[in-house]
């Protein structure tokens, strides 16, 4: 970690827990990470085009009625890289990674994001949304539908992201694990960390610090060095 960081960011497995309804189980991660300023936070839905873009501004923007503030989808927008220029807080939600990526860099968002975010503009992901703040979308769950320019992210953190950890292996499935797909991608890639956070959890950074929120474990995985446990509430700081 080199200069002073005044980055923002809580980057959530996912948009639900076990049963809980869409974005209940974060909400109050959500409302004590913004701002009281923050009233209005832009929405970019491009990982779930399948559902189509109003549908999940409308889904969103219903889900934090709770904590009081506006939701915007980014396609309202004639110029998305001057709303994000604009935006108080930039949220990304969960979908597909591929799909997301290749509209971020087709829109010209990317170096935009970033910028903006560096800047201290709090930054809200879950699920594709989260892996999109690591280096690259190599460690997603997700199927490559489309072709993004490019694997490399937002590198927002200086690891790599695996959203939806989990263990389970489903009765008489004989495909490899998460566990075994990590692996791979960290024998690949054998100078990065990859941090598995599940479902419930959350990473949150506030400048030059990174905790593990939620009542739930992560894991962080690099080759030479095996698999360790990140405990609940956690400071892992030296990640970054």
């Amino acid at each position: 970690m080199s200069q002073s960081s005044q980055q923002k960011l809580l980057l959530l497995s996912a948009s639900r827990e076990g049963q809980t309804d869409y974005l209940e189980h974060a909400l109050p991660m959500m409302d004590a990470f913004l701002p009281s300023a923050v009233k209005e936070i832009l929405f970019i839905p491009y990982a779930g085009f399948a559902m189509g873009y109003d549908a999940y501004e409308a889904k969103v923007s219903q889900a934090l009625q709770p904590i009081k503030r506006k939701v915007v989808s980014i396609h309202q927008f004639d110029d998305p890289v001057k709303a994000v220029e604009d935006a108080q807080a930039i949220a990304i939600g969960g979908g597909n990674t591929f799909y997301l990526l290749k509209q971020l860099y087709d829109n010209e968002l990317v170096d935009a994001i970033r910028k903006k975010v560096n800047a201290g503009t709090p930054y809200m992901g879950w699920s594709a949304g989260s892996n999109m703040a690591g280096l690259t979308i190599c460690t997603t769950n997700d199927m490559p539908i489309v072709q993004p320019r490019s694997f490399n992210a937002l590198s927002l953190v200086p690891f790599q992201i695996n959203p939806h950890y989990t263990d389970y292996q489903p009765p008489n499935h004989n495909g490899e694990t998460r566990a075994e797909r990590i692996y791979e991608y960290t024998r690949a890639n054998p100078h990065r960390y990859v941090v598995g956070i599940p479902e419930g959890t959350a990473l949150e950074r506030q400048g030059d610090q990174l905790f593990l929120r939620g009542a739930k474990d992560g894991l962080i995985f690099r080759d030479g060095e095996g698999i360790k446990s990140i405990k609940a509430e956690s400071n892992i700081s030296w990640l970054l």
